[in-house]
């Protein structure tokens, strides 16, 4: 694995739980707001400092019994093949796995949960079906990511979907949209809700375009009037930093 990054304490993100949030390198999408450009772009991957497994197995063998959780990021962690491999082993110490990933390799997902290796999922909703490409830069399939969005809502495991609003490619409509998509796929009978949806302000820092530096972000009184206009498509919708 390649494994670019470690945050030994985490309070924020996996909810609930004291976790350590382990990076992974390589992206299939390049969304030019991206504040991670030293995990998506090969050039910028090559100069960064490499953990070894080892060293962070060790880390987390240290830490049993302080911490709960790992939180496995990116990147996106669902383009390594030995992904599997790698959160048993995480597993076998003794922690929770929640994985944060942008939905788009739905068969990997279904791997996962199949075996009961993650216990959250934080899925990524990038755009509107129409502005995907727009928004993550590439050619895709969106229906990988509808795909992703199903397997969620109808398999046993906690999630959440999230999105970052980034003017000039989101606006209230868009994110109107996207709350109506997510609210019309298919909910297996017998799975109650909606589920859980956070709405994330775009940080103008270190972003892979460097004109997306120059973009001011949304006020907060526009973010809550996007939340109050979404939140009865979902059980819990807040605004998060």
């Amino acid at each position: 694995m390649l494994i670019k990054g470690l945050q030994k304490l985490t309070l924020i993100d996996y909810p609930g739980k004291l976790a350590a949030t382990v990076f992974l390198a390589g992206c299939d999408f390049r969304c030019p707001w991206c504040y991670s450009s030293e995990l998506v772009l090969p050039e910028k991957i090559k100069e960064q400092f490499r953990v070894s497994e080892n060293e962070f197995f060790d880390f987390l063998k240290s830490r049993k019994g302080l911490l709960e959780g790992v939180v496995i990021c990116g990147g996106e962690p669902c383009l390594e093949s030995n992904l599997p491999k790698f959160i048993k082993k995480i597993k076998k110490i003794g922690y929770a796995v929640k994985l944060d990933t942008n939905g788009s390799f739905p068969e990997m997902l279904k791997k996962l949960i199949d075996e009961k290796l993650i216990d959250y999922v934080a899925l990524d909703v990038k755009a509107p079906k129409e502005k995907y490409e727009k928004a993550v830069g590439r050619n895709i399939n969106v229906k990988n990511i509808e795909r992703s969005i199903e397997i969620l809502k109808n398999e046993e495991v906690d999630y959440e979907f999230r999105t970052t609003i980034v003017p000039t490619i989101l606006d209230k409509k868009d994110i109107l949209k996207i709350a109506r998509w997510i609210s019309s796929i298919h909910l297996r009978q017998g799975f109650g809700g909606q589920g859980k949806y956070y709405l994330q302000n775009f940080r103008p820092e270190k972003t892979l375009d460097p004109k997306f530096e120059k973009v001011k972000p949304y006020s907060q009184k526009y973010l809550l009037e996007i939340q109050k206009a979404i939140s009865p498509f979902f059980e819990v919708c807040q605004l998060r930093e």
